[in-house]
């Protein structure tokens, strides 16, 4: 959790405001919670989050005690069983298989509204690494892939930023 900063910050909140006010979206890999559940909260819109990790989610309860929260695996979550105005998934993408890549997707086009947002990191670049937080193989699909990924789900891409840290944001809409 120390090693977590507020890169991206800005990103996430330019995001937020295409969204309707007090609109719902969901936070993949939303580990404790900063910085982009508080971004979002603070952009006005409800927050449900998911994340794989006991403690994470158990920090994240402690912090947003207000925002829904499951513990389980981003590409096999059920999303609560709802729809969403957007998704995000900041620093998760790139640390799945590509095939759960694909399936994660695939999980948040059929989760979002008609003109609901999906924003994901990764690198624009087809490449592979070992991720410095987690320690985890990583591997970007690159931005042709995503794009294919993307269109098959009726989701398309409408924008790209990269924050001050060089980390790379994909900005997709649905139908």
């Amino acid at each position: 959790m120390a090693a977590r900063s507020d890169t991206g910050a800005d990103v996430v909140r330019r995001w937020a405001s295409h969204l309707p006010p007090g609109g719902a979206v969901v936070d993949l890999g939303c580990g404790f919670g900063e910085p982009v559940t508080r971004t979002l909260i603070k952009a006005g819109l409800a927050v449900w989050g998911v994340d794989a990790s006991p403690t994470l989610v158990a920090e994240y309860r402690r912090r947003f005690p207000d925002c829904p929260v499951a513990c389980e695996a981003a590409e096999a979550s059920e999303l609560f069983g709802r729809s969403f105005d957007g998704a995000v998934a900041v620093g998760l993408l790139f640390l799945l298989p590509e095939a759960d890549q694909r399936r994660l997707i695939a999980r948040v086009a059929g989760a979002l509204t008609s003109g609901g947002r999906f924003l994901f990191s990764a690198p624009r670049q087809e490449c592979a690494w070992d991720d410095m937080l987690t320690g985890r193989p990583s591997r970007s699909l690159g931005e042709a892939a995503y794009r294919e990924a993307l269109e098959a789900v009726g989701l398309t891409l409408v924008g790209q930023r990269t924050d001050p840290g060089g980390n790379h944001y994909f900005d997709a809409v649905k139908a």
